[in-house]
């Protein structure tokens, strides 16, 4: 039998583990071991080892013995929070150490004052290679860890726990026994979740499940996070959000309805109800972007070819060029049509009323708004009740459309309620359109133009201001928002900037901000020593790599806090260097890898800004982030 006897390493009083006012180590969950009652404030190697870890604030020390006995001795609890104010150590991490070398000081008193309990776990963390584990001084003798040879109460008791356990362990085996992998961690999620009865909807992204639960507090998220084929677990959107990875969440979302009755699969009724505004707002918007980006990011795919064609010294016969012309500035000319389709989607009113509305404001019959900014085609005027009011087309316009959809939806909705259903057909629609229509042209088109121009203006301004300080700003808290869940809101700002501009500068600030996550995790994984864990983070890893940064975020960097804010550095200056290069793309949606495409042009700068983000939060991440955290 391979047993440890153990010398205690601060002078005191021993009691059982389970008396530690502190579950973490109470429950053994740490490791075997006992709690230390001390008299003297001093700490001394309990054997011949190594200094595998001492934290910084010095009260607790983490050693390894030439027999491979691996310990921890955590001074006091939560002592953590006194930042190592009581605390002196003698040695240094790295340090080879004898039995009795002095290890520490602290100052009991000064603990006790502060409020805190100086009993100090002394913890056997490889205590699975033991049979059992004994801890004595002078006067006393504690058994932490019982042999199946003990006759104790204290072995008793600790056998009859171990073997509760692993029948257990063995009936949940069973239970899945037989399963394949997406109908096992179907079930481990219900049974963590407090079951199928606990869930009001389900629904799930290109990543994630995402639950809607009647009882949060029934959520077990540790055993979650230990399932194999999990890679993180967090709240977002009033949404319990699983991340399974791309392809592998479809097959246990499918389990998962297979297995619940009546469900509901719609999650953002549920979902809207219990949003701040912020995310209200911005949720709306995504929902109204989202389905138009496709467009734009095929437009801005051809533009960057044509461009990069002709960078090469391509020349392309006029007839050619105007068919690649139409190809790349129809759905700017009739973006209006666009935004109006989806906002009354979007809001419950027909989509089809949608596209005339969008298409009246671009209208052949009305100035070009790109011919008025060219100074080549003057405003029509009309002049009601005194005030002369400028009327235009508004290609390449986004609040006056958006705005006009909602209105119109709202407007149609109140006469289905007031109109007879037998003359509906035929009314609902005339005034909706014939209404919306002078709304859009002479009231709402000139007031949310005007503030467009505005909002546009102060953006462009505060990206474009020197020294790349936008670009710093920008990237640096770009995942930040993400995190937050209100990053919707730079849909409507990208196609804003592609429709007046045709350049996206935004995207080429935010890919670094992106690509840096995943070098952060990169790191971590790197400076991870275990196989499986390793293996988990790059799987994670490689979606940010295609633009996708969540499974990383939440499976990995928040969960470490400190890779996330290298990350944030490394995004930071990433995005200053694609300010001061004054980088932009030619379309939008796409990023890191696949957003090359959007700079063939200028893919030199593109790839610096990329390796700048991916390189600063690697190397930061390395130096400040330890695995044991």
């Amino acid at each position: 039998m391979n047993n440890l006897i153990l010398t205690s390493p601060i002078p005191g009083k021993l009691i059982p583990l389970k008396d530690v006012k502190d579950p973490a180590f109470a429950s053994g969950a740490m490791g075997a071991g006992v709690g230390i009652e001390p008299s003297e404030g001093k700490v001394y190697a309990p054997f011949d080892a190594k200094v595998e870890v001492l934290f910084e604030t010095k009260h607790a020390i983490g050693l390894t013995g030439i027999n491979g006995e691996a310990v921890l001795i955590h001074v006091g609890v939560d002592t953590v929070n006194l930042n190592g104010a009581p605390y002196k150590n003698f040695v240094n991490q790295g340090d080879t150490i004898k039995k009795g070398d002095l290890l520490l000081t602290f100052d009991i008193e000064a603990i006790k004052k502060a409020g805190y309990d100086t009993t100090t776990p002394f913890l056997v963390t490889n205590a699975y290679d033991y049979d059992e584990i004994t801890v004595k001084n002078d006067t006393q003798t504690l058994i932490a860890q019982a042999g199946k040879e003990i006759s104790s109460e204290t072995a008793e008791k600790i056998s009859a726990d171990n073997t509760a356990d692993n029948a257990e362990d063995t009936a949940s085996k069973k239970k899945y026994d037989g399963l394949s992998k997406e109908e096992r961690v179907a079930a481990q999620i219900l049974d963590n979740i407090g079951g199928k009865d606990n869930i009001r909807s389900v629904e799930h992204c290109a990543t994630r499940l995402r639950l809607i639960l009647n009882d949060k507090s029934k959520i077990n998220e540790k055993a979650i996070e230990n399932i194999d084929g999990v890679k993180g677990q967090f709240f977002a959107a009033a949404q319990y959000q699983i991340i399974l990875g791309t392809g592998f969440v479809n097959k246990v979302y499918d389990v998962v309805v297979r297995q619940t009755d009546n469900l509901s699969t719609n999650n953002k009724a549920e979902a809207y109800a219990q949003m701040s505004l912020s995310q209200k707002i911005s949720r709306t918007l995504g929902d109204i972007f989202v389905p138009i980006i496709p467009v734009l990011v095929a437009t801005g795919l051809f533009m960057g070819l044509r461009g990069t064609l002709t960078s090469l010294g391509v020349e392309f016969g006029e007839n050619f060029l105007l068919m690649s012309q139409i190809l790349t500035d129809t759905a700017f000319a009739f973006l209006p049509a666009l935004v109006t389709w989806s906002a009354m989607k979007k809001f419950g009113g027909t989509p089809v009323i949608g596209i005339v509305l969008g298409l009246m404001l671009v209208a052949p019959q009305l100035p070009n708004a790109y011919a008025i900014a060219a100074g080549t085609a003057q405003p029509l005027y009309f002049d009601i009740l005194g005030l002369s009011i400028p009327v235009v087309g508004y290609q390449g316009s986004v609040l006056p459309a958006l705005i006009l959809g909602i209105v119109a939806s709202k407007l149609q909705a109140y006469f289905k309620k007031i109109i007879p259903d037998v003359i509906d057909l035929i009314v609902t629609p005339f005034l909706t359109l014939f209404i919306c229509m002078i709304l859009g042209l002479l009231v709402i088109g000139p007031i949310m133009h005007t503030i467009e121009l505005f909002i546009f203006g102060a953006v462009k301004t505060f990206l474009e201001m020197p020294f790349g300080i936008g670009g710093f700003v920008v990237g640096g808290l770009h995942q930040v928002i993400v995190v937050s869940g209100i990053h919707h809101v730079f849909n409507a700002l990208e196609i804003e900037l592609l429709s007046s501009t045709g350049r996206d500068m935004f995207n080429a600030i935010i890919t670094g901000a992106i690509v840096a996550q995943g070098g952060a995790a990169l790191a971590v994984a790197f400076r991870t020593k275990n196989k499986k864990k390793r293996a988990m983070y790059v799987s994670s890893i490689i979606p940010a790599f295609l633009g996708i940064t969540e499974p990383v975020i939440f499976g990995i960097n928040l969960r470490f806090m400190k890779p996330f804010v290298c990350g944030l550095v490394g995004g930071a200056c990433a995005g200053a260097t694609a300010s001061l290069l004054q980088l932009a793309g030619t379309g939008m949606g796409i990023t890191v890898i696949p957003g090359m495409l959007l700079y063939m042009d200028r893919l030199p700068a593109y790839l610096l800004v990329n390796f700048i983000g991916l390189a600063v939060a690697f190397v930061l991440t390395v130096v400040c982030f330890k695995p044991e955290e």
